[in-house]
């Protein structure tokens, strides 16, 4: 991120930007929020706070993230968070894949899973994760 303005009121202004764009896009969010934690250091430093998870007086209230509209998943079910998705090929089964329940990367009928369910999956050898949402990551399940 390129510098940031030296001012509370500026800083302010930037950090409710930021906060908006969080909520309404899914797919920049990480980034975002890394904005928004470079932001809120340097309006702690601009208001003379040391300790940068002091509470801020007027600090705007979080809203929840917004589901994003394009996500397809979101509006056919109720989201549980994951998906499996299981493939077979003339060959024989192909190892079952586990997504999160927005990846653009499911083929076929996905079978909705919660939280528990996907990580329990995730220790099977037979089951792996998409290389493309990386619900293991996610889910917080190391090799």
């Amino acid at each position: 991120m390129s510098a940031l303005p030296p001012d509370a009121p500026r800083l302010r202004a930037i950090l409710v930007y930021l906060q908006e764009q969080i909520a309404q896009s899914d797919t920049v969010g990480i980034y975002l929020r890394l904005q928004r934690d470079a932001v809120r250091e340097a309006l702690d430093r601009a208001e003379g706070r040391s300790a940068p998870g002091s509470p801020r007086p007027n600090a705007p209230a979080r809203r929840p993230a917004v589901p994003p509209s394009f996500a397809p998943s979101r509006g056919r079910r109720r989201s549980t968070g994951f998906v499996v998705q299981q493939k077979r090929t003339p060959g024989g089964p192909e190892p079952a894949v586990i997504h999160t329940d927005d990846c653009t990367m499911i083929e076929g009928t996905p079978h909705p899973i919660g939280d528990h369910e996907a990580r329990v999956a995730l220790t099977d050898p037979n089951i792996e994760p998409c290389r493309f949402c990386r619900p293991d990551t996610e889910l917080g399940v190391l090799d």
